[in-house]
């Protein structure tokens, strides 16, 4: 089954859900993405919810707090801004929303209620994230929620891991089943809703190895079985061979057969060809065609996904000195819009 096509997937949606393994660049493409989309003049939030500081540290800002922060103002009008989701003040901003607790609110977090509901309670952290993330969407600059004009035109969410990420959505379903009625019950059906609408999409990011492309799979499956709408497959850190298609070609035939072209090649440039070095260029070329191989294969699978696929290079520098820029880029010239 063939992907269709990105812009078809992007069309309408205002939430986008970054997740992939650890270590796979998560952060760095969540930025990315955000910037990719403020350098088309949108006004875009950037928020992550595991209290790692990575949206700071990939932007080189100081650490996020629970007040949204402009990261870069660009010259189409665009905007990127930035938000650390801490649970405890998620909770007392939801308990001074539907019960008007006030003062109050302070009190149960002197007693210590909050570090309790936020870190004891089951699934009570995800609700209040997820919660925060909902009220970002939807936020509008009238006094009620839906009235006015929407303050965000985007919002790029650092979500957690492939190996929690659906758990991690769908934990308000679950609350709505536990709270039949009331103002959490309500709360609780509007985000999943969001969360499962057109307006919101996962994007899955991956590294051409064998573990991360396993969980990618995975998590894809996983994420549709839950209903949530998926997005596109991030290939990340990809790097071009090194030698031509036809010498790795010989190399798979052959492991010995360029022995004597590399003597003549060292030969030419005034370089000893003893069997020590021949024998150790020849090794790391086999190694290069190797992992050329396993690589191509693990691109096939994901294709299989038959998702769309943005292709992200390895960055010499890291994200240091623009690197979260050039991948923006790249990011808008694969028509990410």
């Amino acid at each position: 089954m063939a992907a269709p096509p990105l812009e078809r997937v992007l069309d309408g949606v205002r939430l986008h859900v970054v997740t992939g393994k650890g270590g796979v660049g998560k952060t760095t493409v969540a930025g990315a993405l955000g910037l990719a989309l403020a350098r088309q003049g949108r006004r875009v939030l950037l928020v992550e919810v595991e209290g790692r500081q990575g949206i700071s540290q990939t932007f080189g800002v100081s650490p996020l707090g629970t007040d949204e922060v402009r990261l870069v103002q660009d010259p189409s009008g665009g905007e990127l801004w930035g938000l650390s989701v801490d649970a405890t003040a998620a909770l007392l901003e939801y308990l001074q929303t539907f019960y008007r607790l006030g003062r109050a609110g302070g009190a149960l977090e002197r007693m210590g209620v909050i570090d309790f509901a936020t870190t004891i309670a089951p699934g009570v952290r995800d609700v209040l994230l997820t919660g925060k993330v909902y009220e970002a969407v939807g936020r509008t600059t009238g006094h009620k929620r839906g009235h006015g004009d929407l303050v965000w035109d985007a919002v790029v969410l650092d979500a957690p891991p492939t190996g929690r990420v659906a758990r991690f959505l769908g934990v308000n379903e679950q609350v709505a089943d536990l709270a039949r009625v009331g103002p959490i019950h309500g709360q609780a059906e509007s985000i999943t809703r969001m969360l499962r609408s057109r307006r919101s999409v996962v994007h899955v990011v991956t590294l051409l190895e064998e573990m991360p492309v396993q969980e990618t799979a995975d998590a894809v499956a996983e994420l549709s079985a839950g209903g949530f709408g998926l997005g596109a497959v991030v290939v990340n850190q990809v790097r071009e061979p090194l030698l031509p298609d036809a010498v790795l070609a010989r190399l798979a035939d052959d492991p010995d057969a360029l022995e004597e072209e590399v003597r003549a090649d060292l030969a030419t440039v005034g370089v000893r060809s003893g069997a020590r070095t021949v024998g150790g260029l020849l090794a790391e070329a086999r190694a290069h065609a190797a992992r050329v191989a396993l690589e191509r294969d693990l691109g096939a699978e994901v294709d299989a996904l038959a998702l769309p696929t943005l292709t992200l290079p390895v960055l010499a520098g890291g994200t240091d000195d623009g690197g979260v820029s050039v991948l923006a880029d790249e990011l808008i010239e694969q028509g990410v819009r």
